[in-house]
């Protein structure tokens, strides 16, 4: 498996030895453990904007219809 060596400041490095030992884990497992969340929320977060953006296209017309202050001008418009 592929590695990564992180640094951390002497502070970090106490504080995650703190939590390791609280949650009776590793200070890897708990590091490995924290990107991981962190990649699984950054896929979510893409996949629910994703999932916006088609239900945004998919219904353009219809908030354009309720927020009419809101559409940008038409190109005629702006010159």
């Amino acid at each position: 498996m592929p590695a990564l060596n992180v640094e951390f400041s002497e502070r970090e490095l106490e504080d995650l030895r703190q939590i390791a030992k609280e949650r009776g884990t590793s200070m890897k497992a708990l590091v490995r453990e924290a990107a991981a969340a962190d990649i699984a929320r950054h896929r979510a977060l893409q996949e629910g904007a994703e999932a916006f953006r088609q239900f945004f296209a998919a219904h353009a017309d219809e908030f354009a219809a309720a927020f009419p202050d809101d559409e940008p001008p038409a190109k005629d418009e702006a010159a």
